[in-house]
């Protein structure tokens, strides 16, 4: 069964990211300096995806002004809210039911970030002729995430969500692929958890109970779910790292002390005494003047950096930092800024809630 159609996530509110998800949709931040589902899109496209539906948060209209409808990638997108409030992601799926219709299809928790290619989950999806599939991946602290449970024959037999207890170092990532019908028939006979919300957990559970022919691969490479700063700085890092070298390129101006794979963005110009250490991306029109830049660091258009060293650290669009600071494992959002202390004396601090400073 060849799955070209997918449901990505784009909705919920990333509480955990604030200050940086209050202006903006989380699945919009920049990684390797573009939009975090952007990753999503080009690994269910790559895989053979035609069609894509994105759930969004009511009156949400930045993802689609983003995104649009798929032509960048030559597939159609199309986009629908999750109705009655959070209830679940298995209740985001339901809402989808009418663009699935009774074809198979994968769903994407799509800020879930992955190193490779997906292709060969779907080709063992097609080749075993499986009602799902699902990937795991080994993490440190497994109770944060869905867990499969195995019998003494190493056998799938349930998956728990968030246990206190876990049975194994096993988490079950953010990618699933369903046959035709499957899940609109399971998630008829969940009910809701203690939590509030139809769990995707139960969806499986109910598969196992009922004989479905359910399978699983493990993801060798890296997989993360960016839930927290500190999750999307190391993604950020490790995409930059995978990123070839053809993918790099200098399109500013000015002279710059450049080691490593680095893009400079078209109109951007670089003054005197720039080192910049990659890899690293620039966006278009930024200025940079007695800087240093890298490793790891991304930033976005239109901003001016002078006399700061920035490593490891995703630096927004149009944000001014112009102090002679060292920055590293840093977010710093769109139109931020970061002066000079003229006086010495004392710092000045205007900071939204859940701002994180160190000094």
């Amino acid at each position: 069964m060849k799955i070209t159609k997918a449901i990505l996530t784009g909705g919920g509110r990333a509480t955990r990211l604030r200050p940086i998800t209050t202006t903006i949709n989380k699945h919009l931040i920049p990684l390797a300096n573009k939009p975090m589902i952007f990753h999503a899109i080009d690994k269910v496209v790559e895989a053979g995806v035609k069609e894509i539906f994105i759930n969004t948060n009511p009156g949400e209209n930045q993802l689609q002004k983003v995104i649009g409808d798929g032509s960048r990638w030559g597939v159609s997108i199309r986009y629908f809210e999750q109705t009655g409030g959070p209830q679940g992601i298995a209740h985001v799926v339901n809402c989808a039911k009418e663009f699935i219709g009774d074809d198979p299809f994968m769903f994407y928790l799509s800020d879930n970030i992955i190193l490779g290619s997906i292709k060969n989950i779907f080709d063992k999806f097609d080749k075993e002729n499986l009602d799902c599939l699902l990937a795991f991946s080994k993490v440190p602290d497994p109770e944060r995430f869905g867990v499969p449970v195995f019998d003494k024959a190493g056998k799938l037999i349930a998956v728990e969500e968030k246990p206190e207890a876990p049975a194994n170092n096993f988490a079950v990532t953010g990618i699933y692929l369903y046959g035709p019908k499957i899940f609109f028939e399971a998630f008829e006979h969940i009910q809701k958890s203690e939590r509030g919300e139809y769990e995707i957990s139960d969806i499986h559970s109910y598969f196992l109970k009922n004989n479905k022919r359910v399978a699983w691969s493990e993801i060798t490479g890296w997989w993360k779910d960016t839930g927290k700063p500190e999750d999307l700085i190391l993604a950020n890092n490790l995409l930059l790292d995978e990123m070839k070298k053809e993918e790099f390129g200098n399109l500013g101006t000015g002279k710059a002390t450049i080691k490593g794979n680095v893009h400079i963005g078209e109109g951007t110009k670089i003054g005197p005494g720039v080192k910049i250490t990659g890899p690293v991306i620039i966006g278009n029109h930024c200025r940079l003047k007695q800087c240093s830049i890298g490793p790891s660091v991304t930033i976005g258009s239109g901003s001016l950096v002078h006399l700061a060293d920035i490593k490891s650290s995703i630096i927004f669009s149009n944000c001014s930092i112009e102090s002679k600071i060292k920055i590293a494992d840093s977010i710093i959002g769109d139109q931020a800024r970061i002066i000079k202390n003229k006086t010495k004396k004392v710092h000045r601090l205007i900071i939204g809630d859940q701002t994180l400073i160190e000094l």
